[in-house]
């Protein structure tokens, strides 16, 4: 017999329909009344989940962004060429409405838990581009402090036309957003910006006050994008400036292009560092007012982490399921081995409650719920982007060293794991802004004891973590004023506090919005002692009785 005949190795990942295999994403468009967009999410699943689209982001992937500086007679041109398949992920992504849409659309109408599916079926493609897409979402609310300037760009911002290329923005169909907040003396601490801008008369940019910008940004991310919002030092303090590639005029904003980095994961994207020299930008809201301004953004783009990560992990999970499906090790289907039964049942309620909690915080984005999602987005964003990566890791491995190897898949999951977790301020700063609201907005505090209470009377053991949590939030919110208020000891436990809020509110959903088998045993897990510190420590109890149920309903096969 040839030793090269191949046995034993699964197929190809086949076609399949990202969005009706997710029971998460199939039983939210029922549960958050999105039936008037059914057809077109299904079929934007069925494009995520086919060869064509999922060979579109390997080859974003493997084929990253060029920087070119100069032009070949020497002018200077700070651009960035694309794989053609880049341009592909991205014009797919805002014929679909996963821009900024949903802010023009009117409250409480599911625009905004639409767009959330959306884009947790459509990153599974890729992450890279989804960078684009979340800043140019959270872009629009950050703009509506300046009524003027909203009225020019927000509807290019939602528009459903993908038009790449510098140009003026009366000349295009459609705009995507970038924005360039840390500096590489700051980071995270953003008050300590030395970018500075000084006001002058007129200015080729209409809609505000223009400035003139000077100084550097560490991170900007999506560079080609053809505005952007910026952060920097005006006489009145720390200031929000809209900054365009392209200005009125028909000139190019000075916007130099210092270099790419080089990254971890994420390689589909461009990431830059820039240099402003008597950049032009125009005022977005109050000078003085940057931090308030730019929040609005930063929820924004909290809440597109929360629902990358979920995508990460449920795409990791779906290849972990077939592989095991497909492959037989010690007289049966690795699938049908006990331990395995453990690992995959395990992380199946991780993706689940997830992108159940994703869908979640973009339904109070929907409702206007300010209080519940500042509060819950930080939350969600500490908890789900740090899952990511162990999830992933676990999932890696249900393919032993197939799973190390690029070209199935699970590798290029791996690299982008723990980007989510660091974007928009890492566990800590999340950690401590969770802190921070608790504090001093006991709205917040009120409507997340009101949202864990829903679910209240379903499971002794969740109630005793309801109680346990809402114990926890009050004592946080209280602390404070009290005399003997530490702030060491209030910051050293607040991870463990946030972790705690996470976990019973996704209890809280699953219970509320899952089947019992899946619910119960979340519960069991994560509040009660039937877990250990890794995936697949499920008591034997759980896996005996419910492993094959959530198997089959995380990937029907």
């Amino acid at each position: 017999m040839s030793t090269h005949e191949v046995t034993n190795q699964p197929p190809a990942l086949p076609e399949y329909n990202v969005v009706l295999a997710d029971p998460a994403l199939r039983e939210g468009i029922a549960l958050w009344g999105l039936e008037q967009d059914r057809a077109q999410l299904e079929a934007l699943g069925a494009l995520a989940g086919g060869v064509e689209a999922q060979t579109w982001g390997e080859q974003a992937d493997r084929n990253p962004p060029v920087l070119r500086t100069h032009s070949p007679q020497g002018a200077r041109v700070d651009e960035v060429d694309f794989h053609p398949a880049w341009h592909r992920l991205l014009d797919t992504a805002v014929s679909y409405g996963l821009t900024a849409e949903p802010w023009t659309k009117p409250a409480r109408t599911g625009a905004h838990v639409r767009r959330a599916a959306g884009f947790v079926a459509w990153s599974q493609v890729d992450a890279g581009h989804g960078c684009p897409l979340s800043m140019t979402y959270a872009a629009a609310p950050a703009l509506q402090g300046s009524p003027d300037l909203s009225a020019i760009w927000t509807p290019l911002l939602a528009s459903r036309e993908y038009d790449f290329g510098l140009r003026p923005h009366a000349q295009k169909r459609g705009v995507l957003a970038g924005m360039g907040m840390t500096e590489k003396q700051g980071g995270s601490d953003i008050r300590s910006n030395t970018t500075a801008a000084v006001a002058v008369g007129g200015g080729p940019i209409e809609g505000g006050q223009t400035y003139r910008l000077t100084g550097h940004k560490w991170f900007c991310s999506a560079p080609m994008s053809d505005v952007f919002l910026v952060l920097a030092q005006a006489p009145a303090g720390l200031s929000c400036f809209l900054v365009p590639r392209m200005l009125d005029d028909g000139t190019r904003n000075t916007f130099a292009l210092q270099r790419l980095k080089d990254k971890l994961g994420n390689r589909s994207n461009a990431s830059s560092e820039i240099e402003l020299d008597g950049t032009w930008g125009v005022g977005i809201g109050d000078e003085g007012r940057g931090v308030r301004t730019i929040l609005d953004m930063v929820a924004a783009t909290r809440l597109d982490c929360v629902l990358g990560s979920s995508a990460t992990m449920r795409q990791a999970l779906v290849r972990a399921i077939h592989h095991t499906r497909h492959r037989r090790a010690f007289g049966r289907t690795l699938v049908d081995q006990p331990l395995m039964r453990n690992v995959l049942m395990d992380l199946a309620l991780e993706s689940e409650a997830a992108t159940t909690f994703g869908l979640r915080l973009a339904a109070a984005v929907d409702a206007g719920d300010t209080a519940f999602s500042r509060l819950a987005v930080a939350i969600g964003k500490y908890w789900v982007c740090k899952r990511a990566s162990p999830m992933v890791a676990e999932a890696l491995e249900c393919l032993g060293g197939n799973g190390y190897v690029e070209e199935n898949g699970l590798a290029r999951l791996y690299r982008e794991a723990p980007l989510n977790s660091i974007w928009e301020g890492s566990g800590n700063v999340n950690a401590l802004d969770v802190l921070r609201a608790l504090t001093r907005e006991p709205a917040s505090v009120a409507a997340i004891t009101a949202e864990l209470d829903l679910a209240s009377g379903a499971n002794s053991l969740l109630d005793t973590a309801i109680r346990t949590a809402v114990s926890a939030m009050q004592a946080a919110a209280g602390s404070a004023e009290a005399q003997s208020f530490s702030p060491v000891a209030a910051q050293s436990g607040a991870r463990a506090l946030v972790e705690q809020l996470a976990t019973t509110l996704q209890a809280c959903l699953l219970t509320r919005f899952a089947p019992a088998y899946v619910s119960e045993a979340f519960v069991a897990s994560r509040l009660g002692e039937g877990h250990g510190h890794t995936f697949g420590t499920l008591s034997s109890d759980l896996v005996d009785a419910s492993a094959g149920r959530v198997i089959e309903r995380s990937f029907p096969g």
